[in-house]
């Protein structure tokens, strides 16, 4: 015998009704919670490199299209290039941002003795090509990449990995130099055997920027600066090339390599006729076989030319607010790991973009770095989105750490 259906009365209604209500709101809740998980940080500077990189994107392609269409028939070979590197890149940076800090823990020391592994490659087997004077590039099948990119990120975490192990204990100059010197000088070595000073002086600035915010003492940081500028002076005027960079940045010649003055001239050249506003994007003069390497070392000159000093300005204001987005995300974390990493990887970047803009400006001699995230070049593009991608998972993480202790302060509010 079947039971007559059942009438709700207006209490189960009413019941029922707020069930519904309550049910829906707390999805609403969840689905909140989820959006607005990451932190204001972690999308400034997701936004940032964004917009760092599709601005580097058209620039390479507009400061490279003729010497594009002079190498292989095609104005857009070198833009295609550099762009599927990007498209490599990005999901490898959102891939590392998810990654909890402990595999880099786990890792770091097979993930550093792999990219030396291949530095190794480039000294001692025909693999190794020789590039502008530098072997410091590998050469696979059809990829040729740069081992000492991977360096650079196997070091920044490594260096923080060490150093937030031994924080309580830096005040030793001992604790300081073991393991530091011998694995990241060691390493720094290895790039420096291929030619490459201009890396080579960025992974000295690494490690004395992370040794900084890991809080060795002053005097330390003092004896390993002076230690390296000597190292650095000794391997300058080792090199005949090297000593003709010199001496171009003097006013002088160089008979190893008088591309260099030509170089040096047409930076200036292209800077000075691009004026306030610039001669328009893709109106470049310089471009047109003048200026050697103009969608790599030199492509800041590129961008003072077509876009001017407004443009210039931009793009340094860009490194400015990258730079500020780092110190916040260092303030923000409490993990020293954290801290001494993404000090670190500010260093690399903020630095070597200094370096890069030093160049095109005369300050200093020609030392043939790439402006990060905007200079044409795969490997750099890809290790330095990976870096970026390490610091968002920092970002994350310290979120998170910020949002479980406003929930624990909540529910000590409700209990007392």
């Amino acid at each position: 015998m079947t039971s007559p259906p059942r009438v709700l009365n207006r209490t189960d209604r009413a019941a029922s009704s707020s069930g519904s209500r309550l049910g829906g709101l707390t999805a609403r809740i969840s689905l909140g919670k989820n959006v607005t998980a990451e932190s204001a940080n972690y999308f400034l500077l997701l936004g940032v490199t964004l917009f760092m990189v599709i601005f580097g994107l058209v620039m390479v392609l507009s400061s490279s299209s003729v010497e594009s269409h002079s190498d292989s028939d095609n104005f857009f070979s070198r833009f295609w290039s550099q762009g599927a590197f990007a498209l490599i890149g990005l999901p490898l940076m959102f891939l590392v941002s998810r990654l909890p800090p402990q595999f880099w823990k786990r890792s770091i020391w097979f993930l550093l003795a792999a990219a030396c592994f291949l530095q190794v490659l480039v000294l001692l087997t025909p693999l190794g090509v020789e590039i502008g004077g530098n072997r410091n590039w590998l050469r696979i099948g059809g990829f040729t990449g740069q081992p000492s990119e991977a360096i650079k990120v196997a070091l920044v975490v490594w260096l923080g990995v060490v150093l937030a192990r031994k924080k309580d204990v830096l005040d030793q100059w001992k604790h300081v130099a073991i393991p530091v010197v011998p694995v990241a000088g060691g390493a720094i070595a290895l790039v420096l055997l291929g030619g490459d000073l201009g890396t080579t002086v960025v992974m000295a600035a690494i490690v004395l920027g992370a040794l900084f915010y890991a809080g060795v003492k002053m005097r330390y940081l003092v004896i390993g600066t002076l230690g390296m500028g000597a190292v650095a002076v000794a391997v300058a005027l080792s090199s005949a090339s090297r000593v003709g960079r010199i001496a171009a940045y003097f006013g002088g010649t160089s008979a190893a390599n008088p591309d260099v003055d030509w170089q040096i001239k047409n930076g200036f050249y292209a800077l000075a006729s691009g004026g306030v506003f610039g001669v328009g994007l893709g109106n470049s003069h310089s471009k047109w076989s003048w200026l050697p390497a103009a969608d790599t070392d030199f492509i800041f000159a590129i961008i003072g030319e077509e876009l001017g000093l407004i443009g210039a300005i931009v793009v340094l204001l860009l490194f400015v607010l990258l730079a500020i987005v780092f110190l916040r995300i260092i303030h923000a974390s409490t993990d020293p790991f954290a801290r001494v990493t993404t000090a670190a990887i500010m260093v690399w970047l903020i630095g070597q973009a200094f370096v890069n803009i030093a160049v095109v400006l005369g300050v200093i001699p020609v030392l043939g770095v790439p402006l990060p995230l905007i200079s044409a070049g795969g490997t750099a593009m890809i290790s330095s989105m990976v870096a970026i991608g390490i610091v968002l998972s920092f970002a994350r993480e310290s979120s998170k750490e910020s949002q479980s202790s406003s929930a624990a302060t909540r529910r000590a509010g409700t209990r007392a």
